[in-house]
C-alpha cells in the first residue's frame, strides 16, 4: 500500500467511526453543535497522532474519549455552564436510551428531521452532520450546486440558533411527522453510496440499509419503510456486478445477472408484494420504484425486461413524485419500449436536466442507436464537460469512443 494509499485509508476510518461517535457524543451532551466542534477535533488529533503512534486496538473508544474531554474543554469554557455539568460528561454513558429509538444515528436522524425546518433542509442538515458527507457530496445528492447548499447550510443553522430550535430527540408520538425526511436521508445515504455515477460507497451502502431495518423494527406495517427497504435491497443485490476491476460501471444491459444476490432479490420482491397490499388506493413513491425495480431484478436477461410494465409504473410514479430524473428514467424506458426516436424525444422534454450529466449521456446513448453519430458524440462531450467522478468520465470516454465503430 503507497503512502496516499495508507492516508487515505486512515482518512476513511476516522470518517467512518467518527459519524458513530458523533451520534453517541450528541445524546450525550445533548448538545448537537458541541459534539460536532468536539468530535472534528478529535479527528483532527487521530489524522495527527495515528500515523506517528499507530491506529489504537480500538479506534472508536479512542475518539470517543478525545472527543469527551475536548466537549469538557468547552464547556468549561463557558460562563453560562456550570462547571459540574461539564464534568457529568467525563463518565462513559452507554446505557440504552428510555426512548423507541434506541439507535444512537437514527436517533440523530430524527433529531435534525425538526418540523420547523423543510424537508429539503433537513435532508441536507442530516447528510452533512450525520453522514459526514461534503458540501459538495451534499449538493450532489439533491442536484444541487455546491455553492447554493453551502449557502443553504449556512441559512439553515443560523435558523436554528436564531429560533432556539432544539437538537433534541423527538417523543414517541412525534415521529410519524418527522418520518418523510427520515425516509428521505436514508434513500439519499444509500443512493450517495450506491454511486451509480462514480465510485461506491458500500459502507454507506451497508449504513442505510441498516438503519431502514431499524426503521421497519420501529414502524412494522409503514409502506414507505416497506418500499424504501425492496428499494435498497434490490438494487443492492447487483452490487458484485455493477463495477469492473477498475472501478468503472457496468451497465444494467451488459451486467452479469449470475453474480446478483438472488436472496436480496426473494426478500425485496416479498417486500414490494407487502408495500403494495398496504397502499391499494394512494401509491406511495418508495414502493412504487422498487416495483420498477423488481421488474428488472425479475427479467432473466436483459432483453425479457417487460418496458411496458416499466413505464407503467412510472406513470404512475410520476403521479406522486414528479422529478425531473424520473422522468428521465422513464424517458429512457420508453426508448427500450417504443425504439429510440421515442426515446430521444422523452428525453428532449426533460430539458431541465441540461446540467446533469446522465441526461447527455442518455441523449448520446439514443442518437448512436439512430445512426446519428455526430450528434451522439456533441452529447458526449457535453456530458464530459461536467464535473463528475473519474470513474463515470472513464466510462463516458469508453463509450463515446464506441462511435469511431459505426
Amino acid at each position: 500500500m503507497t503512502e496516499a494509499e495508507a492516508r487515505a485509508a486512515l482518512v476513511r476510518l476516522v470518517r467512518d467511526e467518527g459519524r458513530r461517535v458523533l451520534a453517541t457524543l450528541a445524546r450525550v451532551l445533548g448538545d448537537l453543535p458541541l459534539a460536532e466542534d468536539a468530535v472534528q477535533d478529535a479527528a483532527v488529533r487521530a489524522l495527527e497522532s495515528w500515523p506517528r503512534d499507530g491506529v489504537p486496538v480500538e479506534p472508536r473508544a479512542w475518539l470517543t474519549l478525545t472527543a469527551r474531554r475536548r466537549a469538557i474543554d468547552i464547556l468549561r469554557r463557558e460562563a453560562a455552564r456550570a462547571g459540574k455539568e461539564a464534568e457529568s460528561v467525563v463518565e462513559p454513558d452507554d446505557a440504552p436510551p428510555p426512548e423507541t429509538v434506541r439507535d444512537d444515528l437514527l436517533r440523530l436522524v430524527f433529531t435534525c428531521c425538526h418540523p420547523a425546518l423543510a424537508v429539503e433542509t433537513q435532508v441536507a442538515l442530516a447528510l452533512r452532520t450525520l453522514c459526514g458527507l461534503s458540501v459538495a457530496e451534499v449538493g450532489a445528492a439533491l442536484l444541487v450546486p455546491e455553492a447554493t447548499m453551502a449557502k443553504r447550510l449556512t441559512r439553515a443553522r443560523q435558523k436554528i440558533t436564531k429560533a432556539a430550535i432544539p437538537y433534541t430527540v423527538p417523543a414517541d408520538h412525534e415521529l410519524p411527522d418527522r418520518l418523510r425526511g427520515v425516509l428521505a436521508v436514508v434513500y439519499l445515504l444509500f443512493t450517495t453510496g450506491y454511486a451509480p455515477t462514480g465510485a461506491p460507497r458500500p459502507d454507506l451502502v451497508d449504513e442505510a440499509v441498516r438503519l431502514t431495518r431499524l426503521l421497519r423494527e420501529l414502524m412494522p406495517g409503514e409502506p414507505s419503510v416497506l418500499g424504501l427497504l425492496a428499494l435498497e435491497l434490490l438494487q443492492d443485490s447487483r452490487r458484485a456486478a455493477r463495477h469492473r476491476a477498475d472501478g468503472t460501471p457496468v451497465l444494467l444491459a451488459d451486467q452479469d445477472r449470475g453474480r446478483w444476490r438472488r436472496d436480496l432479490v426473494e426478500e425485496g420482491v416479498l417486500l414490494v408484494g407487502e408495500g403494495l397490499r398496504r397502499t391499494p388506493d394512494v401509491p406511495d413513491p418508495y414502493v412504487v420504484q422498487a416495483a420498477i425495480a423488481a421488474c428488472h431484478a425479475l427479467a432473466p436477461t436483459w432483453a425479457d425486461t417487460d418496458w411496458a410494465a416499466v413505464v407503467s409504473w412510472y406513470d404512475v410514479l410520476l403521479t406522486v413524485a414528479d422529478t425531473p430524473v424520473a422522468r428521465l428514467n422513464r424517458a429512457v424506458a420508453v426508448g427500450e419500449r417504443d425504439g429510440p426516436a421515442a426515446g430521444l424525444a422523452a428525453v428532449d422534454a426533460v430539458d431541465e436536466l441540461s446540467g446533469y450529466p446522465l441526461w447527455h449521456a442518455a441523449r448520446a446513448e439514443l442518437l448512436a442507436r439512430l445512426d446519428r453519430v455526430d450528434e451522439a458524440d456533441t452529447a458526449y462531450r457535453a456530458a464530459l464537460a461536467i464535473p463528475q467522478d473519474d470513474a463515470q468520465l472513464i466510462h463516458l470516454r469508453r463509450r463515446r469512443a464506441r462511435l469511431g465503430g459505426r
